[in-house]
Protein backbone atom coordinates (compact mmCIF):
# COMPACT_ATOMS: atom_id res chain seq x y z
CA UNK A 1 0.00 0.00 0.00
CA UNK A 2 0.92 3.73 -0.97
CA UNK A 3 1.61 5.90 2.44
CA UNK A 4 -0.35 9.22 1.95
CA UNK A 5 1.90 12.33 1.26
CA UNK A 6 -0.33 15.04 1.74
CA UNK A 7 -3.63 14.95 4.56
CA UNK A 8 -5.76 17.44 5.41
CA UNK A 9 -7.36 16.71 8.39
CA UNK A 10 -10.23 18.90 9.19
CA UNK A 11 -9.50 21.89 7.91
CA UNK A 12 -10.78 25.35 8.33
CA UNK A 13 -9.28 28.66 6.70
CA UNK A 14 -10.80 31.14 8.34
CA UNK A 15 -10.53 35.33 7.62
CA UNK A 16 -11.75 37.93 9.38
CA UNK A 17 -13.26 40.44 7.04
CA UNK A 18 -14.29 43.65 9.55
CA UNK A 19 -16.71 42.24 12.31
CA UNK A 20 -17.39 39.23 9.87
CA UNK A 21 -15.77 36.02 9.96
CA UNK A 22 -15.75 34.42 6.27
CA UNK A 23 -15.00 30.56 6.38
CA UNK A 24 -12.42 29.95 3.15
CA UNK A 25 -12.63 26.18 3.56
CA UNK A 26 -15.27 24.42 6.13
CA UNK A 27 -13.94 20.87 7.73
CA UNK A 28 -12.08 19.55 4.89
CA UNK A 29 -10.53 16.09 4.79
CA UNK A 30 -8.66 15.31 1.81
CA UNK A 31 -5.73 12.35 1.26
CA UNK A 32 -3.77 12.11 -1.40
CA UNK A 33 -1.13 8.47 -1.42
CA UNK A 34 1.94 9.03 -3.23
CA UNK A 35 1.94 8.18 -7.72
CA UNK A 36 -1.94 9.65 -6.90
CA UNK A 37 -3.05 12.30 -9.70
CA UNK A 38 -6.09 14.13 -8.44
CA UNK A 39 -7.85 17.36 -9.37
CA UNK A 40 -10.09 19.65 -7.54
CA UNK A 41 -12.55 21.21 -9.64
CA UNK A 42 -14.80 23.95 -7.75
CA UNK A 43 -16.78 27.64 -9.62
CA UNK A 44 -15.17 30.46 -8.55
CA UNK A 45 -15.42 31.42 -4.31
CA UNK A 46 -15.35 27.89 -4.04
CA UNK A 47 -12.03 27.88 -1.92
CA UNK A 48 -9.86 26.35 -4.60
CA UNK A 49 -7.19 29.20 -4.07
CA UNK A 50 -7.61 28.29 -0.40
CA UNK A 51 -7.27 24.62 -1.02
CA UNK A 52 -3.79 25.43 -3.06
CA UNK A 53 -2.34 27.42 -0.47
CA UNK A 54 -3.16 24.45 2.30
CA UNK A 55 -2.28 21.63 -0.16
CA UNK A 56 1.22 23.44 -1.10
CA UNK A 57 1.92 24.36 2.37
CA UNK A 58 2.20 28.11 1.73
CA UNK A 59 -0.05 28.86 4.74
CA UNK A 60 -1.48 27.39 7.93
CA UNK A 61 -5.00 26.22 8.63
CA UNK A 62 -6.98 28.66 11.57
CA UNK A 63 -8.16 24.65 12.83
CA UNK A 64 -7.17 21.63 11.78
CA UNK A 65 -4.07 20.00 10.58
CA UNK A 66 -2.11 19.45 7.56
CA UNK A 67 0.76 16.85 6.86
CA UNK A 68 3.07 16.92 4.42
CA UNK A 69 5.17 13.65 4.13
CA UNK A 70 3.96 12.75 7.91
CA UNK A 71 4.96 15.61 9.50
CA UNK A 72 2.61 18.41 10.79
CA UNK A 73 3.20 21.55 9.49
CA UNK A 74 1.87 23.67 11.61
CA UNK A 75 4.23 22.66 14.26
CA UNK A 76 7.48 23.44 11.87
CA UNK A 77 9.69 26.88 11.92
CA UNK A 78 8.91 28.47 8.71
CA UNK A 79 12.34 28.32 7.37
CA UNK A 80 12.16 24.51 7.81
CA UNK A 81 8.69 24.21 6.37
CA UNK A 82 10.33 26.39 3.35
CA UNK A 83 13.12 23.79 3.26
CA UNK A 84 10.16 20.71 3.33
CA UNK A 85 8.18 22.36 0.64
CA UNK A 86 10.86 23.20 -1.52
CA UNK A 87 12.42 19.72 -1.98
CA UNK A 88 9.04 17.85 -2.06
CA UNK A 89 6.46 19.73 -4.17
CA UNK A 90 6.81 21.77 -7.54
CA UNK A 91 4.70 24.50 -8.73
CA UNK A 92 2.96 25.53 -12.01
CA UNK A 93 0.87 28.36 -12.61
CA UNK A 94 -1.59 29.47 -14.71
CA UNK A 95 0.17 32.79 -15.26
CA UNK A 96 3.51 30.77 -15.46
CA UNK A 97 5.67 33.36 -12.66
CA UNK A 98 8.66 33.45 -14.87
CA UNK A 99 10.88 35.77 -14.23
CA UNK A 100 10.92 37.85 -17.76
CA UNK A 101 14.78 39.00 -17.54
CA UNK A 102 15.88 35.79 -16.93
CA UNK A 103 16.33 32.45 -19.61
CA UNK A 104 14.40 29.54 -19.81
CA UNK A 105 17.68 28.00 -18.41
CA UNK A 106 18.21 30.62 -15.81
CA UNK A 107 13.98 29.94 -14.42
CA UNK A 108 14.57 26.38 -14.41
CA UNK A 109 17.94 26.55 -12.39
CA UNK A 110 16.47 29.03 -9.47
CA UNK A 111 14.52 27.05 -7.20
CA UNK A 112 17.38 24.91 -6.73
CA UNK A 113 19.66 27.98 -5.42
CA UNK A 114 17.04 27.73 -2.14
CA UNK A 115 18.26 23.91 -1.71
CA UNK A 116 21.74 25.53 -1.99
CA UNK A 117 22.77 23.23 -4.86
CA UNK A 118 26.24 24.10 -6.50
CA UNK A 119 26.21 26.45 -9.66
CA UNK A 120 27.74 23.65 -11.89
CA UNK A 121 24.79 21.09 -10.99
CA UNK A 122 22.18 23.17 -11.17
CA UNK A 123 22.87 24.32 -14.79
CA UNK A 124 23.52 20.60 -15.31
CA UNK A 125 20.08 19.68 -14.19
CA UNK A 126 18.31 22.49 -16.02
CA UNK A 127 19.87 21.51 -19.20
CA UNK A 128 19.01 17.96 -18.28
CA UNK A 129 15.24 18.58 -17.67
CA UNK A 130 14.47 21.63 -20.56
CA UNK A 131 15.86 18.76 -22.66
CA UNK A 132 13.00 16.33 -21.55
CA UNK A 133 10.30 19.34 -22.26
CA UNK A 134 11.63 18.92 -25.76
CA UNK A 135 13.13 23.08 -25.32
CA UNK A 136 16.60 22.41 -26.15
CA UNK A 137 17.18 24.86 -28.55
CA UNK A 138 15.02 27.55 -26.69
CA UNK A 139 17.29 27.28 -22.98
CA UNK A 140 18.82 31.21 -24.10
CA UNK A 141 15.53 32.36 -24.49
CA UNK A 142 13.78 35.01 -22.59
CA UNK A 143 10.27 34.08 -21.53
CA UNK A 144 8.96 37.14 -24.13
CA UNK A 145 10.29 34.98 -26.63
CA UNK A 146 8.65 32.14 -25.65
CA UNK A 147 4.95 30.87 -27.15
CA UNK A 148 2.45 30.41 -24.34
CA UNK A 149 3.02 26.38 -24.99
CA UNK A 150 6.50 27.24 -24.54
CA UNK A 151 6.30 29.09 -21.36
CA UNK A 152 4.19 26.24 -19.60
CA UNK A 153 6.70 23.85 -20.48
CA UNK A 154 9.72 25.89 -18.88
CA UNK A 155 7.24 26.10 -15.56
CA UNK A 156 6.49 22.45 -15.72
CA UNK A 157 10.64 22.13 -16.33
CA UNK A 158 11.17 24.91 -13.38
CA UNK A 159 8.56 22.36 -10.99
CA UNK A 160 10.91 19.60 -11.67
CA UNK A 161 13.80 21.10 -10.76
CA UNK A 162 14.66 20.01 -7.12
CA UNK A 163 13.03 16.35 -8.23
CA UNK A 164 9.77 17.01 -6.08
CA UNK A 165 7.51 13.91 -4.80
CA UNK A 166 4.61 16.57 -6.11
CA UNK A 167 3.08 18.64 -8.25
CA UNK A 168 0.93 20.95 -7.39
CA UNK A 169 -0.64 22.54 -10.73
CA UNK A 170 -2.83 25.31 -10.37
CA UNK A 171 -4.83 25.75 -13.53
CA UNK A 172 -1.79 24.62 -15.56
CA UNK A 173 -3.87 24.81 -19.06
CA UNK A 174 -5.94 28.36 -18.18
CA UNK A 175 -3.55 30.41 -20.75
CA UNK A 176 -2.70 27.90 -23.28
CA UNK A 177 -5.45 27.23 -26.62
CA UNK A 178 -7.05 23.25 -26.43
CA UNK A 179 -4.19 21.56 -28.58
CA UNK A 180 -1.60 23.66 -26.41
CA UNK A 181 -3.04 22.64 -23.32
CA UNK A 182 -3.27 18.93 -24.36
CA UNK A 183 -0.11 18.87 -24.82
CA UNK A 184 0.85 20.03 -21.47
CA UNK A 185 -1.71 16.97 -19.62
CA UNK A 186 0.14 14.36 -21.79
CA UNK A 187 3.46 15.33 -20.70
CA UNK A 188 1.91 15.68 -16.69
CA UNK A 189 0.28 12.18 -17.30
CA UNK A 190 3.50 10.50 -18.28
CA UNK A 191 5.28 12.77 -15.23
CA UNK A 192 2.55 10.40 -13.32
CA UNK A 193 2.84 7.52 -15.38
CA UNK A 194 6.19 6.85 -15.66
CA UNK A 195 7.79 8.88 -13.19
CA UNK A 196 5.63 8.74 -10.10
CA UNK A 197 5.27 11.79 -9.57
CA UNK A 198 2.01 12.44 -7.41
CA UNK A 199 -0.11 15.58 -9.22
CA UNK A 200 -2.75 17.56 -7.53
CA UNK A 201 -4.30 19.99 -9.95
CA UNK A 202 -7.13 22.40 -9.92
CA UNK A 203 -8.81 23.27 -12.85
CA UNK A 204 -12.50 24.58 -13.87
CA UNK A 205 -12.25 22.52 -16.35
CA UNK A 206 -14.22 19.20 -16.55
CA UNK A 207 -12.12 17.63 -20.01
CA UNK A 208 -8.75 18.38 -18.02
CA UNK A 209 -9.87 17.23 -14.59
CA UNK A 210 -11.04 13.94 -16.57
CA UNK A 211 -6.80 12.94 -16.83
CA UNK A 212 -6.53 12.61 -12.98
CA UNK A 213 -7.37 9.50 -11.32
CA UNK A 214 -10.02 11.54 -9.33
CA UNK A 215 -11.69 14.95 -8.83
CA UNK A 216 -12.70 16.44 -6.00
CA UNK A 217 -15.08 18.87 -5.92
CA UNK A 218 -14.99 22.11 -3.99
CA UNK A 219 -18.54 24.12 -2.97
CA UNK A 220 -18.40 26.75 -0.88
CA UNK A 221 -15.28 26.11 1.08
CA UNK A 222 -16.27 22.17 1.81
CA UNK A 223 -15.79 19.18 -0.71
CA UNK A 224 -19.27 17.86 -1.61
CA UNK A 225 -18.52 15.17 -4.32
CA UNK A 226 -15.81 12.80 -4.78
CA UNK A 227 -15.21 11.04 -8.43
CA UNK A 228 -13.23 8.10 -9.02
CA UNK A 229 -11.70 7.28 -12.45
CA UNK A 230 -13.92 9.70 -13.32
CA UNK A 231 -16.39 7.56 -14.43
CA UNK A 232 -19.27 8.92 -12.74
CA UNK A 233 -18.92 6.33 -9.93
CA UNK A 234 -19.27 8.66 -6.62
CA UNK A 235 -17.98 7.72 -3.44
CA UNK A 236 -19.61 10.94 -1.40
Amino acid sequence: MKKPIIQLRDVWKTYKMGEAEVHALRSVSLEVKEGEFVAIMGPSGSGKSTAVNMIGSLDIPTKGSIYLDGRDISKMSESDLAQLRGRKIGFIFQQFNLIPTLTALENVALPMVFQNIPKEQRIKRAEEILNIVELGDRMDHKPTELSGGQQQRVAIARSLANNPDVILADEPTGNLDSKTGETVMDFLEELNRKEGKTIIMVTHDIGVAKHAHRTEFLKDGQIVKSLKNNKGASKT
